[in-house]
């Protein structure tokens, strides 16, 4: 049994609190634990609290409150130094407890806190009569709050209803203006559209009497022309003509030899006429140079099937190549497989331009040299030799679709050899109106040098 500070027995030590001790009394009795706690020394208290004896008050009771709390109730002799040190601080508040007589202007709290700490007898009675009153006191408490809170939230229901009403008035108001706004527009609005459209009648019938006259004109300037035309003919015939006659008389000569040079000079005068009637601007594109294609140095060709071969005499090839405006479309991998198809890919290249360019210098034919380069992995680096045009297929496009292009690409009457030796690009491009012609004849010629 736990003896008070008079050496009598505590017989308040034998009451037990059957329920959980109230917030607002722990919370004193951890406050006057902490306040209690640094009159004693590092022996006197227990071990798990000897870690805080430097501790403030305020932080004591901040960090270690649960510690001291569960030391006050499982250490008696923790708690009898603790209360000794209440006494020492709160000597009528003790005196008034032993005596069973607590003062009546004293905080509840702070009443049952210390019966809590000295357990004079009947301390349960108090902590817990203590422990109702503060939660009456927190429920008025909080009543007060609830009442405060409904009558600021009416408050402001009662504004916002009228902030609600003035503003929905000021919104119906410029509702109501910007219908009639809106209205006006409208009627605008139509009337620009019927202006719009007696506007577009008007330039459409503009439109249409400037085309015919636009038309009138250029058939009576195309009348023009050929009037002017026809009459230069008749003056260029005439001045020929005397021209010869006079000739023919200062010279003595016959009459069969006017007659041929009278017919000489006007067929040199009509060349002439026809040559500056058809003077078009020099040709800085060429047909095949408007082909869709990829040039060497952006993507490097994969090999291709070994074509079939066919025997023809390489005379042909000069012969077509000698032609006016020849030009040479070769299938580069078609020619290499069948001549040194060995070699390395690149070296068949290199090969095969070497030779190209010396032919195209012999006989001055256009030359096209088109390598298949639809599954390219890396850019090839090749400086196309000097007469040589050399192009690679996009990727998903043959080498055999690209020479169709470029066949297709050039006017009618223009002599296109292709050189292959795939019966299907030959079909194809006799069709389109060129000349196939084998591999093999190709590589016969090129080994002439």
């Amino acid at each position: 049994m736990v003896e008070s500070a008079g050496g009598e027995p505590d017989d308040g030590a034998a009451e037990v609190l059957d329920r959980p001790l109230p917030d607002g009394v722990r919370r004193r009795v951890v406050q006057i634990v902490s306040d209690g706690f640094g009159g004693l020394t590092p022996a006197e208290l227990p071990a798990q609290l000897r870690q805080y004896v430097r501790f403030t008050p305020t932080r004591r009771a901040k960090f270690a409150g649960n510690a001291m709390a569960a030391a006050l109730e499982s250490e008696p002799l923790f708690r009898q130094r603790i209360g000794e040190r209440l006494r020492e601080a709160q000597p009528e508040l003790a005196g008034a407890l032993d005596a069973g007589s607590p003062p009546p202007a004293a905080d509840p709290l702070d009443v049952a806190a210390a019966a809590y700490v000295l357990r004079p007898t009947g301390w349960v009675k108090l902590v817990t009569a203590a422990g109702e009153e503060a939660q009456r006191a927190d429920a008025e408490r909080a009543d007060e709050e609830t009442r405060a809170e409904l009558d600021r939230l009416r408050e402001e229901l009662a504004a916002a209803r009228g902030q609600t009403k003035a503003e929905t008035e000021r919104l119906r108001t410029e509702l109501e203006a910007a219908r009639r706004e809106a209205e006006s527009m409208h009627r605008k609005l139509r009337g620009a559209l019927s202006d719009v459209k007696r506007g577009e009648a008007a330039l459409r019938k503009a439109a249409a009497e400037t085309e015919a006259v636009r038309a009138e004109g250029q058939a009576q300037v195309s009348a023009a022309e050929s009037e002017t035309r026809r009459l230069k003919a008749r003056l260029g015939e005439t001045e020929a003509a005397l021209e010869a006659s006079r000739r023919a008389a200062r010279e003595g000569r016959s009459v069969e030899d006017m007659r041929v040079r009278l017919l000489l000079d006007t067929v040199l005068d009509a060349a002439q006429g026809l040559r500056r009637e058809l003077a078009l601007p020099p040709v800085s594109v060429r047909p095949a140079e408007t082909v869709d294609a990829v040039e060497p140095g952006r993507m490097s060709p994969k090999d291709i099937a070994t074509r079939a071969l066919s025997e023809n005499d390489p005379a042909i090839l000069d012969q077509l190549l000698a032609l006016p405006q020849a030009h040479l479309v070769v299938d580069g991998y078609n020619v290499t497989k069948t001549g040194y198809p060995t070699m390395p890919l690149e070296k068949q290249r290199l090969r095969l331009l070497g030779s190209l360019s010396q032919l195209a210098l012999q006989s001055g034919a256009e030359v096209t040299c088109v390598f298949d380069g639809a599954e390219l992995a890396a850019p090839v680096l090749l400086a196309p030799p000097r007469g040589v045009r050399v192009l690679f297929s996009k990727p998903g496009v043959t080498a055999d679709e690209l020479i169709r292009q470029l066949v297709r690409a050039e006017p009618p009457g223009r002599p296109v050899v292709v050189v292959s030796t795939d019966r299907e690009v030959a079909d194809g491009i006799a069709k389109a109106g060129a000349r196939p012609v084998a591999s093999a004849v190709l590589l016969k010629r090129l080994s002439r040098g």
